[in-house]
């Protein structure tokens, strides 16, 4: 389930013809793409939104593609929309849907240009499609690749936190169980920290960070493993400064999870940056200010072996990532 392994994906773009006006095509550890328009980059993304809680499947369809065009440096500007669901499905559903999608892109200052309305017989779930785009200035653009030795690694909200929100608000019953009534109310308020865009947007104002990525499918794991390839560089990270959801961990012992799964536990709307040490104290000073959790996980090396650091341990950081999230999501052990 999920994305493709990166040697799986290598073979499906081999395709794909070079052109010079595309700056960064198709790649692995690249949630956008960047072409030049003029004096200016455009950068583009397009994502899937299957399987999350209905009240917000909208708005998670916006914020899924919008965050990932806020991490480049880029404010999403535009974006097209496709909903595609089984037969069965009743209009009202797309017109709540359509609402809420509007309601997103009105809250990101975003125009809807475009799309697609369709039932189909193949089909068992509503799906829904958005590619969203916006422009930066040249020198402003920020990618996953652009890491230094000796950037602090930046971990901007909790790990977990999306798993956590969406079994609460998909398994309410189960979740009442272990958490506790209140705890939902409260996680099932959260939902919008499922988006990057802000955040993004106020670090990409901050000479130097130079690289941006959000932890999604494969959680810390994948995304701090596809920012040192695509960088070139090495890290190492302290275990216990991983901002990791304490309700997370509260359901560990019921899902049988181990370190490494929650290590690699999808978490939409967290961010890892990579910010120069001289610029350290005035990003921890912007993100404080607007009322974001920020927590420095450790740093990127010359030397390229990574590393997971410890009370009197040291060990090399995990490189294929096992995601419980299915398994949280459905309720089963």
């Amino acid at each position: 389930m999920g994305k493709l392994a990166d040697h799986e994906l290598k073979k499906l773009l081999d395709c794909i013809k070079k052109d010079p006006r595309v700056i960064y095509p198709p790649a692995p550890g690249f949630d956008s793409g960047v072409h030049t328009l003029g004096n200016r980059y455009v950068v583009i993304s397009t994502d899937p939104c299957i399987g999350v809680p209905r009240n917000w499947f909208g708005w998670l369809l916006v914020n899924y593609a919008a965050s990932d065009v806020a991490l480049f440096g880029a404010k999403p500007e535009f974006c097209t929309i496709n909903l595609l669901g089984p037969p069965k499905t009743r209009l009202q559903t797309f017109v709540e849907v359509m609402k809420q999608t509007c309601h997103a892109a009105d809250e990101l200052e975003m125009s809807i240009v475009t799309g697609h309305t369709g039932t189909y017989r193949k089909m068992s779930a509503l799906v829904g499609v958005c590619t969203a785009y916006g422009t930066v200035d040249k020198e402003k653009l920020i990618t996953p690749s652009g890491a230094r030795v000796g950037d602090e690694i930046f971990c901007i909200k909790d790990v977990g936190l999306e798993v956590i929100v969406n079994f609460a608000l998909t398994r309410k019953r189960l979740a009442s169980k272990f958490l506790g009534v209140q705890q939902i109310r409260e996680l099932s308020k959260l939902v919008y920290k499922q988006s990057c865009v802000n955040e993004a947007l106020l670090l990409a104002k901050i000479g130097g960070v130079h690289a941006m990525h959000d932890v999604t499918e494969g959680g810390l794991t994948a995304a701090l493993n596809e920012m040192a390839e695509a960088s070139k560089v090495g890290f190492e990270i302290h275990y216990d400064r991983i901002p990791i959801a304490s309700e997370l961990i509260d359901l560990q012992k019921h899902f049988q999870l181990s370190d490494r799964e929650l290590l690699s536990t999808s978490s939409t709307g967290t961010i890892l940056a990579a910010v120069s040490h001289e610029a350290r104290r005035e990003a921890e000073y912007a993100l404080r200010q607007n009322k974001v959790d920020v927590s420095v996980l450790g740093h990127f090396t010359e030397n390229r072996e990574r590393y997971l650091l410890g009370k009197s341990m040291k060990r090399p950081f995990p490189t294929k990532a096992e995601d419980p999230y299915e398994r949280i999501l459905s309720g089963k052990v």
